[in-house]
């Protein structure tokens, strides 16, 4: 009777311990930087590569955690995944967009990082991404 309720016990504590891990993953959130998801888009074409964009607002430029914001953001085998970064000071985009430059050309001077994971999952990190 006894081993019945210390094997119930160690699946208990087992089974609160994984929910647990399952929750305190590291994410976005956990940045330093004060990142904010301002706008974002994906394609409705679920028989293709799935495109993903993104535009986040940043306290500074924080090159090393902006790529790890894009490293955090979901991504899909064949998938395109792109984050454009401005300062939460400055102007940002509301609505991103599916054409080839995504973001408006009003918004193109202040944007100061553009990370993109490409289908087979090559990371790009441009810093100035729109300035010649």
């Amino acid at each position: 009777m006894k081993l019945k309720y210390l094997l119930i016990a160690i699946v208990a504590v087992l089974a609160l311990w994984f929910i647990y891990d399952s929750f305190s993953q590291p994410g976005p959130q956990n940045l330093e930087g004060d990142f904010k998801e301002v706008a974002f888009y994906r394609n409705e074409n679920n028989t293709g590569p799935i495109v993903r964009i993104y535009a986040a607002t940043v306290a500074d430029t924080l090159w090393t955690k902006m790529k790890q914001y894009g490293d955090f953001m979901p991504h899909t085998k064949y998938g395109n995944t792109k984050v454009y970064f401005f300062l939460s000071n400055g102007p940002s985009p509301e609505k991103v967009s599916a054409d080839d430059q995504h973001i408006s050309a009003q918004y193109q001077e202040s944007c100061i990082a553009k990370y993109e994971k490409d289908a087979m999952g090559m990371v790009t990190f441009i810093k100035f991404p729109f300035r010649r």
